[in-house]
């Protein structure tokens, strides 16, 4: 991040166990989901319903927050796509 003058204002220690519950609370301040699983991206507009698939897509095989997970104003970013950072961070 700092790489590409990409300031970090919260980081999260990996021993923190992020739930579906704290992914619902991401996504209530978010209009705009990213999800990225290697080259696959896929994207979910946001409104007052939180879609389940959106929760679930955010979630590891364990049940945990995919990491990295970021957030870039009323965006939100689950998984790394290089393409996907790019038209977040332009």
């Amino acid at each position: 991040m700092e790489a590409n003058n990409i300031k970090v204002l919260e980081r999260s220690p990996a021993s923190q166990k992020l739930r579906e519950t704290d992914a619902r609370v991401l996504l209530k301040s978010a209009n705009k989901l990213i999800i990225a699983k290697g080259k696959k991206v896929t994207e979910f507009t946001l409104g007052e319903r939180i879609p389940k698939e959106a929760v679930l897509a955010m979630l590891g095989p364990t049940g945990n927050l995919r990491a990295p997970t970021l957030r870039v104003g009323k965006n939100l970013v689950v998984g790394f796509n290089e393409e996907a950072y790019g038209s977040v961070f332009g």
